[in-house]
């Protein structure tokens, strides 16, 4: 995870917030050498290598976040897809620097993306890998996890009201806060404001991460059963119950679009979510397309 995290909390209500901050962001940083697919030294880069040829067992913390990945892989028909890490980097963006793939390059790296390629063993709280050249990702879900695990101490600590930030784009309150949402086109501004309470809240967008070709413009954020980078949509937040599940729904919906993210919405409690859809006539946007909330 490349992103700073941060905690803001009242200090005078808090004496003893500065040691329980430091430690939750201790409890990033071991998140981190766990599902980092950077260090040679993680789990999941264990995984990665050695899982297509036997089971590999995971601790109930790992274990709980590739189960809950792979769930809403199943709810989201593939739109959101830990296993399309050789998707990711044949498009460049392992590195931030993007790039157009040859078709052979593509086609290889779909052969080994799809959630139906892995086998979890909830019993024996194992992965295992169906095919060679898999390799797990957790960019659309590592932020949220992190939140999630490191919060636990704060709230073991007593601090009642904080924020705890992954980055520009995932953001775990404990209490009232108000923040903004940032605007997809310019820099500096806000869409909306949001009055948030003990919820966690999640942007995807492509402001930031993407490359032209030939006048084309591709976003770092790709979708998992086509192979390309998604479109049609400038960014989207999405506020729910955990951090790890509104990243997850951010990316999700993304791919999926306002009509897909609305009935999603719909369909489960405590999601809600705020696309903007690009306009036909650039710079700007059509509509602001809401789901589950006002």
């Amino acid at each position: 995870m490349y992103d700073t995290f941060e905690v803001s909390y009242p200090r005078l209500d808090y004496p003893q917030g500065t040691a329980a901050a430091l430690d939750a962001l201790d409890e990033v940083e071991r998140i981190e050498s766990q599902i980092s697919v950077f260090r040679f030294d993680s789990r999941i880069h264990y995984v990665n290598l050695t899982a297509h040829e036997e089971p590999v067992p995971l601790d109930d913390e790992l274990f709980a976040l590739v189960s809950l990945c792979q769930t809403l892989a199943e709810e989201t028909g593939g739109a959101v897809d830990i296993t399309s890490g050789k998707l990711w980097k044949v498009w460049g963006f392992a590195g931030r620097d993007g790039r157009m793939p040859s078709d052979d390059e593509l086609r290889t790296a779909r052969r080994c993306s799809g959630f139906h390629l892995l086998d979890l063993n909830p019993d024996k709280k194992t992965v295992r890998f169906k095919q060679s050249g898999v390799e797990l990702n957790f960019g659309c879900a590592g932020k949220g996890f992190a939140l999630d695990i490191a919060s636990e101490k704060l709230n073991r600590s007593g601090v009642g009201r904080y924020l705890f930030q992954g980055g520009l784009s995932s953001i775990l309150a404990k209490g009232k806060w108000k923040i903004g949402i940032a605007h997809p086109l310019l820099a500096g501004q806000r869409l909306r404001e949001l009055e948030l309470s003990d919820i966690a809240v999640s942007t995807s967008g492509s402001q930031k991460q993407y490359f032209r070709y030939n006048g084309k413009r591709y976003s770092h954020l790709i979708d998992p059963r086509s192979g390309e980078p998604a479109s049609g949509v400038l960014s989207v937040t999405v506020l729910a119950p955990t951090a790890v599940l509104a990243e997850l729904l951010s990316t999700a919906f993304f791919v999926l679009g306002a009509e897909k993210m609305q009935e999603y919405a719909a369909a489960h409690s405590g999601i809600e979510a705020v696309m903007c859809v690009p306009s036909g006539h650039s710079p700007g946007f059509d509509e602001v397309r809401v789901a589950g909330g006002e």
